[in-house]
């Protein structure tokens, strides 16, 4: 048995999967949307001035929403240590795309997190037999309640939960690949309270709640993408009627594969994309999606 389903490909699919892991046992995956990224701006784009880009890896937006819940990524990992409920995931992902643009290998050791920065290590503890890994974040997930990660098989069968399918562990980021030189003492088999269930001990700031030290940087919303000058110089136009000044163009490539895209921005926060793709949406524009000059 392996730790996960298929990606769901449809709205459908999404919901029915939703429900699923609420009132299944075995770890459930949901695909992180792609981080849109946008690395810097070419010369010649019609950008507002005086923007600067910051550095940030791919996998690593602001924010992002999943089923209907948004999650802030953290700007560090520095002095992350959570308990709770850990599950795995193998053959159904095996050679597919994480959300840091790797393969997933389900022999490495690998893991997903909601919202530590892409790539952490931290090392994964079982509370219930004492025995540690140290992974690799380089995914998205689990997108399921009360689990803080989600471990590639490989990372399973070294703190041994496959039979299982989750178990209870600490997690604690480290410092760079390797094992940690002084790990912390972790009691083993840590007693479950009675009548079943996990133990949930947390200090983490919950994944709902935006932390202070989330970095927003250069934030635009997409509104399209024109192989036709023309065509996106009037959507601007329909854009400043419908009282988006801020709309501007970004062109890029060469030749005959030269792009131009229609955003609106700089946006200060997560709170003005809502405002501003709420109102795109009222336009017919339902296809405006985040980007990060980084």
């Amino acid at each position: 048995m392996t730790g996960g389903v298929r990606r769901p490909a449809a709205l459908a699919a999404v919901l029915l999967l939703a429900a699923l892991q609420w009132a299944c046992s075995s770890p459930q995956r949901v695909q992180a949307p792609p981080d849109r990224t946008v690395v810097g701006t070419q010369a010649g784009s019609e950008a507002p001035r005086g923007s600067r880009a910051t550095p940030s890896g791919p996998g690593n937006p602001p924010f992002y929403d999943v089923l209907g819940r948004r999650y802030y990524v953290r700007a560090t990992s520095d002095g992350y240590d959570e308990t709770g409920v850990a599950s795995w995931y193998g053959r159904d992902f095996h050679g597919l795309r994480t959300s840091s643009g790797e393969i997933y290998d389900m022999h490495a050791l690998t893991a997903a997190h909601t919202t530590l920065p892409i790539p952490t290590w931290v090392e994964v503890t079982n509370l219930e037999n004492g025995k540690r890994v140290v992974v690799r974040v380089n995914d998205r997930g689990p997108f399921v309640k009360n689990r803080i990660i989600d471990l590639s098989y490989a990372a399973a069968r070294e703190i041994d939960m496959l039979r299982n399918g989750t178990a209870r562990v600490r997690v604690r980021a480290v410092a760079g690949p390797g094992a940690p030189a002084s790990p912390a003492p972790v009691q083993a088999s840590a007693p479950r309270p009675e009548g079943g269930g996990f133990s949930i001990i947390s200090s983490a700031v919950a994944d709902d709640v935006r932390p202070d030290d989330v970095p927003f940087r250069q934030l635009f919303v997409q509104v399209g993408a024109f192989a036709e000058r023309g065509n996106a110089e009037r959507l601007v136009a329909r854009l400043a009627d419908s009282g988006f000044p801020n709309a501007f163009v970004v062109s890029d490539g060469a030749g005959r594969r030269v792009l131009h895209r229609v955003r609106v921005g700089p946006l200060a926060n997560d709170t003005e994309f809502d405002r501003v793709t709420g109102r795109l949406r009222a336009l017919g524009l339902g296809d405006a999606h985040l980007v990060v000059d980084r």
